[in-house]
């Protein structure tokens, strides 16, 4: 297990109310100054560790094939990436990548949906010689630094959450207001600016850009949504109140909204996510401590199939679905990760994996798109994590003069990696197409990484 310590980061500022400062920054030149312990030796530090006075948490280099951070004026708790036409698995560097995400700033009106494109996201771990040839740039330039392009559209409230999806060859957002409205964004426009300076200068001259499509019939804010991956442009929103609401995109571009909520939950809903699989079932999880498994095909009074009562001991933030294997993932405000076999769901058993690592709420956890074994975590307790369920523990030796075990000991084998460095991490996504590379934003701005453990 490798772990990421605290950085020095170059501090940004909004110059003007209406302005949003935005940039890539390069750890490599950040001034970071490293701390040796007692004796001048290097200790691997684990969360919960104790530090001497004076001692300083710095990055393991040689824990990251790539590290970049970037910041936002106004800090983005919600983002998603947004596929793109430059090939699946990749692995050669330099990288590009797109995102979209949406702020949380002190002033309702100085808020926007941001498009992003970063690129140049180069190496920043030197290569080992038997590392795959395949991750070296055909024209690998050290010196270039990584580069941000940002198109942004007005959004009235704070965006409590956004998520993206295709529709056709249309790239489309949805955005949770805390006004209590959901919005529906075309980001065609905002895409092809980033990409292109004349058309940049355009789209910033619009006066305004309205959403495709908004909803108030929630009447209160919320944070859970997704997009069905298996019927273009259907839509689940869960509220603070319980309710739920099916979105279906009809003939000719316009969305029906049901009025009949989904409303079994008992408090807030947290999370939703539809089966990768099924086209007509959904999961959520809520404030009341369940996971409940929908079935849309029947009345929405009618519509919960399956519930599990006391998923975890107090709120259920977080769910997602494995995309190859009937597995849920669940984080909650115990700080514990949950993954649930959906074939023994019924029979209301227990979790076929349970970990205890993050000292706080569990506020993002998703399955790698890749390898189905494999997921992210992250928390309150300014943590991502990774972990492998095909790991099992090795015997470990101890050490000649050890009179007890390795401090090891207490960790679970399948923690492959602890990443930290930002302040208050909210979400985490996998980026679909760029193999191992992770996104994190936090109140401290955005992290773009892969370890070597993944």
């Amino acid at each position: 297990m490798a772990s990421n310590s605290e950085t020095n980061s170059e501090d940004t500022s909004q110059s003007g109310e209406a302005e949003e400062v935005m940039e890539v920054v390069d750890p490599d030149n950040s001034d970071i100054e490293e701390s040796d312990g007692e004796g001048g030796d290097k200790r691997v530090y684990l969360p919960g560790d104790p530090l001497d006075e004076g001692e300083m948490l710095v990055r393991d280099e040689t824990a990251y094939h790539m590290y970049h951070q970037a910041q936002t004026g106004a800090p983005c708790l919600s983002f998603d990436v947004l596929r793109d036409s430059l090939g699946e698995n990749r692995t050669t560097y330099p990288h590009t990548l797109f995102a979209v995400a949406g702020t949380q700033a002190e002033k309702a009106h100085l808020n926007n949906v941001i498009v992003m494109k970063m690129t140049n996201l180069h190496r920043t771990s030197q290569k080992d010689d038997d590392d795959d040839s395949d991750e070296d740039s055909d024209s690998d330039d050290e010196d270039s630094k990584p580069e941000l392009e940002t198109a942004m559209m007005k959004h009235l409230g704070s965006v409590n959450r956004i998520r993206s999806t295709e529709i056709g060859q249309k790239q489309v957002a949805a955005t949770w207001s805390d006004t209590g409205a959901v919005h529906l964004w075309d980001l065609s426009g905002a895409l092809q600016a980033v990409g292109n300076a004349q058309l940049m200068g355009r789209f910033m001259r619009q006066e305004s850009h309205k959403p495709l499509f908004t909803f108030t019939g929630h009447q209160i804010e919320g944070f859970a949504m997704d997009w069905c991956p298996t019927i273009p442009g259907n839509l689940i929103t869960g509220d603070c109140r319980r309710n739920i609401h099916l979105w279906k995109l009809q003939e000719g571009g316009e969305w029906y909204v049901d009025q009949r909520p989904y409303a079994a939950h008992t408090e807030s809903v947290e999370d939703l996510q539809w089966s990768p699989t099924e086209k007509n079932v959904f999961a959520s999880c809520s404030v009341d401590k369940s996971i409940r498994i929908w079935d849309v095909r029947a009345t929405p009074s009618k519509a919960c199939m399956i519930m599990m009562e006391e998923a975890h001991s107090s709120d259920v933030n977080v769910i997602h679905w494995n995309q190859k294997d009937p597995f849920i993932l669940s984080g909650g405000d115990d700080g514990v990760l949950n993954v649930w076999d959906l074939r023994q769901f019924q029979k209301k058993g227990p979790p076929v994996a349970k970990f205890k690592h993050h000292t706080g709420p569990i506020t993002s956890v998703e399955w790698n798109p890749v390898d189905s074994t494999v997921f992210a975590s992250a928390g309150s307790d300014d943590q991502v994590t990774l972990w492998d369920l095909s790991l099992e523990r090795e015997r470990e030796t101890v050490m000649e003069g050890q009179t007890g075990g390795s401090r090891l000991d207490d960790i679970a084998p399948q923690l492959l990696f602890v990443h930290q460095g930002q302040s208050d991490i909210k979400e985490i996504h996998w980026h679909p197409q760029i193999s191992g590379v992770i996104i994190s934003t936090a109140h401290s701005g955005f992290n773009i990484f892969k370890t070597i453990s993944v």
